[in-house]
This record gives C-alpha cells, structure tokens and sequence, in this order.
C-alpha cells in the first residue's frame, strides 16, 4: 500500500504508469493479424473483394472524417474522456466482430474502429498534458515500449493459440474481448490533465495575457473531482464565443511560431513532407498486407503465420527505431539523404512483397519494410520536436497526420474502392512501390543537394 501511496503522489509516475498499462492492454491485440482471414471465413463469410474494396475503405473515409474533431475535443475534454472512449469502442469493436452478422454490422464496425484510431491523438499527447516536461522523454519511453510490447505480446499469443492450442478465430476474438473491458476500466484510473493546449485557458486582462501574480504562469479553471465535470464560468463556456475565439487565436499563433523562420520553415517542410508521404503508404500496406498474403499462400490450404511475422516485425522495427538514439549522425547533413536510402529499401521490399511467389519472402519483404518505416519516423519525430514548442509540435503532428490520412484516402478512392478502379491486391502492391520509389528519388536528390551544400560551401 506504501508503495501505490507513494506512485499515486508521484507527479509523473503514476499517470505514465497508469497510461503504460492502458496502452498495453489496448494494443494486445491478438486477434488483428487474423481480422481479414476471420471475415472472409466461414465465421463471416464475405467475400474478398468486398473486404478489400468496399470494407476496409469505410474506415478509411471515416478515419479521415473523425480526425479533426476528435483533435479539437482532445484538446477541449482535456484527453481522459476521449481515451475512456477510446476503450468504450474498442469494446464495441470486438462485440460486433465476435456477435454480429452481415455487411452492414461490419460497415459500423468499420466506423468504430475509425473512432478508435482517430482517438489515438488522445493517447499519444497525454502525457505531455500533465507531467513536467523534464520527464517528458522517460515518460514517452515507457509508454511505447509498453505498447509494442502489447502489441508484439499480443501477436505471439495469437499465434500459439492458433498454431499450438488449435483454438479458432472466433475464439481468439472472444479472447480479445476481454483484454479490450480491462483496457476500458484502466481508462477510468487515469487522472485528469490541469491544462489543455488551446481551450479552457482563463488569461488575466487581454488574451495572451499572463497571470498579474505570476508572470511565468497561466491561470487554470478549477475542475470537480467528479469524473468528467469542470467548473467553468460563463465566459469559458464550451459554446461561448470568447473560448472558440481565443482558442482560435491560440491555433493562430502556434502556426505562426512553427513557420517564424525561413531556415526552420524550410527543415519542417522536408521533414514532415516525407512524414506524410510515407505514413500514407505504409498505412496502406499495413491495411492491406494480410490479403497480399492470403493471396500468396491461402490460409485454407497452408498454415497461417500472420501473429508470429507481425510481432517479429514489431520487435525488429523498435530495435530500429531504438538504435536511432544511439547513432551519431548529424541529421541536419545527411538526415534528407537517409531519408531517400531508406525509402529506397522500402520501395525495393514492396516490389518483393508483390512479385514474389514465396510467402516467406514476402515476409521478409514486409518486415525490411516496417523496419525502414520505423527507423525513419522515430528520425523525423525528434528532427522536427527539436524546433518547435509542445503546443507548435502538437499542431504541427495533427497537420502531418490529416494531410497523410487525405493522401491515403485518394489512394483508396481511386486505387481501392469497388466504385472507381476496384484493383486487385498484387496491382496494388506495385502501385505502392511505384509510389514509394518516387518518394525515394525525391529526397535522393534533396538530400545530395543538402549534404553538398553542407560540405561545400560555395
């Protein structure tokens, strides 16, 4: 008890801690690397090519159209409610798969699991809401190792209960279920943020004004420890014009700050260029890779290994990113060059993943993949949080993250969805490596440009 005492009055252990534990039960799940060959089974019956061209887009549109107001909530709820949420339909998400029957259940599936993503940006910047920002780094350790360790934990049990214990899909969703109600009661254990980044700021005199009592500090609205009520006056009211309009100005001056600089301009715009690009592509080959290899090697005639690759893929891209922390690069030289050889490799693992007969290469070929992937977005993360303030960074991520969600909805649109093009996995594939190939070339060139100019001066 002394020591639960002892955590709980900790200003940063116990909510890292209390979050850790959330992120490693919501992202343990098992029976992901198994969704698609579960609903074109027999527990489900549909189709592949509705699966394909007209499931998994849903999501996708959804996604997209969730993004921006669950980042304005985020901020405005001050994060608990949105990650409760988030457990609440991750829940629903395995009820309806383990329950419900027929297309249209699988749409609203879809969508909740829309919701579920999209509420990420809840998880990954609550933290930085309520601890002191020089634990911000051990804090954020923590939190992702517990989520790859959920999530490579996760793969691997999926993988013995399918392969060893001989259990089924459905049984292995149900399994998941109950890992998804403990996630969901963790979320409740959290504490609330005292502070929220643009909304339910109360400034002394003019806004942008600091507190008459402490310059160096900004005044907060008090809150009730009832769960989810705040004492705010009427001049703070969530529909008040005043708060919508100073929040405004708030968006206003972080974007501002994060382009006050031609020099820092120029950094973030290469980096959070190939941010976008590449997340776009590697979210589509994330969504779509389990079909590639069921298309490969049927799972109704051969074994199934999608658990085991996916958590060795987990493990090998955090070793990945990992090692980023302990290389000496300067990344202001050669960081846009790594950028174009790495998404090389990429393009060159996608090609595999595509033509490739044997389903062992194109396990490889996956995992060189993730591994590029994570090693580059660990890179680029650190490269642009280095310029900016937490409130820039935070806008600056949800801008990255909107306008690669809009590159992969084009995609599925036009490339996916049974309404346009409707193409076949293996095309798919080779339309992905096309794109990443033009990524790489992009930045090869950018890069050599940069490292020359660095090296010799004119």
């Amino acid at each position: 008890m002394g020591c639960w005492a002892n955590l709980k009055s900790s200003n940063w252990a116990y909510p890292t801690a209390v979050l850790s534990l959330y992120g490693f039960f919501a992202y343990c799940k098992i029976a992901e690397p198994f969704l698609t060959l579960y609903l074109i089974g027999p527990h489900k019956n549909i189709s592949e090519e509705v699966v394909t061209n007209y499931l998994f887009p849903i999501w996708t549109y959804s996604y997209l159209a969730f993004l921006f107001p669950v980042f304005l909530l985020t901020d405005y709820l001050r994060h608990k409610p949105i990650i409760v949420m988030q457990g609440l339909f991750l829940v629903i998400n395995y009820v309806l798969l383990c329950f419900a029957q027929g297309v249209p259940a699988m749409i609203f599936l879809e969508v909740s699991n829309a919701i579920v993503t999209s509420s990420d940006v809840a998880f990954f910047s609550y933290i930085y809401s309520i601890i002191p920002s020089e634990n911000y780094q051990r804090a954020t350790s923590y939190i992702r190792s517990s989520m790859l360790f959920g999530y490579t934990f996760g793969g691997s049990l999926g993988q013995v209960l399918i392969s060893l214990a001989g259990l089924n899909y459905f049984d292995i969703n149900t399994i998941t279920l109950g890992v998804a109600i403990v996630a969901f009661l963790i979320s409740f254990w959290l504490p609330y943020p005292q502070r929220s980044m643009f909304f339910n700021w109360r400034r002394v005199g003019p806004f942008g004004q600091k507190s008459q009592d402490n310059p160096d500090e900004t005044v907060l609205e008090e809150e009730d420890a009832d769960f989810g009520k705040q004492k705010i006056n009427d001049s703070t009211d969530w529909c008040n014009g005043q708060n919508v309009v100073n929040a405004g100005h708030l968006l206003w001056q972080s974007f501002r700050e994060s382009y006050s600089s031609r020099d820092v301009l120029l950094h973030l715009i290469y980096w959070s260029l190939w941010w976008a690009l590449a997340t776009a592509g590697y979210t589509q080959i994330f969504n779509y890779i389990q079909l590639m290899w069921n298309h490969i090697e049927p799972s109704k005639t051969s074994s199934v290994y999608n658990g085991g690759v996916e958590a060795a893929c987990s493990l090998a891209g955090a070793t990945a990113a990992f090692l980023v922390g302990h290389i000496k690069v300067s990344w202001t030289v050669w960081g846009e060059l790594a950028l174009g050889l790495f998404s090389a490799i990429g393009a060159g693992s996608i090609f595999l993943i595509a033509f490739t007969s044997n389903i062992w290469a194109c396990y490889a070929g996956y995992a060189l993949f993730k591994s590029c992937y994570m090693l580059l977005i660990t890179v680029t993360t650190f490269q642009i949080a280095a310029n900016l303030s937490m409130e820039c960074y935070a806008l600056m991520f949800g801008i990255n993250t909107f306008v690669a969600l809009f590159l992969q909805t084009m995609m599925t649109l036009i490339f996916v969805d049974e309404a346009t093009l409707g193409l076949d996995i293996v095309t798919q594939f080779i339309i992905y490596g096309i794109y990443y190939a033009v990524i790489s070339v992009l930045f090869l060139i950018r890069g050599t440009y940069t490292a020359c100019t660095m090296h010799f001066p004119p």
